[in-house]
């Protein structure tokens, strides 16, 4: 019996019309969806966005990727993931895996697709790409994100803020993802460095409680996280403040 095929589908940001159309035919069409969830009975975002291309027919499985650090629970559960896919793929049958944004950029698809590689190395894998959220906010905000020659980073914030002040110094275009928690910690860089008023930001774009702000220092009150899925784009017109 022939493998059946996986279709990795990046579904977008979260505007549900913002799905490529081959990523809406194959989740309309499969019988067979695995979804992405940080715990178990959480709600799926990614799932949130496709809800309406599925049909009553379509069998939903639940994959679990806990959002730690903990390197070992990480392959733990790609591995647990990756043996439910290939499970199903030795049945000769499609699936459809759906992630948030484009499944090769800062996506847990990547590490699901290297276990599922050592697990079933004859495995047929077709990715559909998606839009990534800092392309929709720059859309929203008609922010250009490359010009000329310009130099484009991209930073996933992390705990160590070093690297969001050495993107801004190194000059261009700057793209901050997963901003989150570390958001205060962001604002004093950006007015450390004196690109506060080059930058916006957006929270949950694409979705219903979508937030933009142009003039960041409104951010600084109250000081409350704005989310996991934020982003902020920052133009480096000059050099920053050494």
């Amino acid at each position: 019996m022939s493998l059946g095929v996986l279709y990795g589908i990046g579904v977008g940001p979260g505007d549900p019309e913002l799905i490529s159309v081959k990523g809406a035919k194959l989740i309309s069409n499969t019988k067979q969806l695995f979804v992405p969830i940080a715990r178990v009975k959480a709600k799926s975002v990614a799932f949130d966005i496709v809800k309406n291309y599925v049909t009553g027919e379509t069998k939903i499985s639940e994959l679990v990727f806990p959002m730690v650090t903990d390197k070992a629970e990480l392959e733990k559960s790609w591995n647990e993931s990756a043996t439910k896919i290939a499970s199903h793929l030795k049945t000769g049958e499609n699936a459809c895996f759906i992630t948030l944004g484009d499944p090769f950029l800062y996506s847990t698809y990547i590490y699901l697709l290297r276990a599922l590689e050592k697990i079933l190395p004859t495995a047929k894998i077709v990715t559909i790409p998606g839009i990534t959220a800092f392309s929709l906010v720059a859309a929203l905000t008609s922010f250009p994100i490359g010009e000329g020659k310009e130099k484009v980073t991209i930073v996933p914030t992390s705990d160590d803020l070093k690297a969001v002040s050495d993107a801004i110094k190194s000059g261009g275009t700057v793209v901050l993802m997963k901003v989150g928690k570390r958001l205060q910690g962001i604002l004093d860089i950006l007015d450390e460095l004196d690109v506060i008023d080059d930058a916006i930001f957006v929270a949950n774009a694409g979705m219903p409680d979508q937030q933009i702000e142009t003039d960041l220092k409104k951010l600084y009150a109250p000081k409350k996280e704005m989310g996991y899925l934020s982003t902020i784009l920052i133009k480096v017109e000059r050099e920053a403040k050494l």
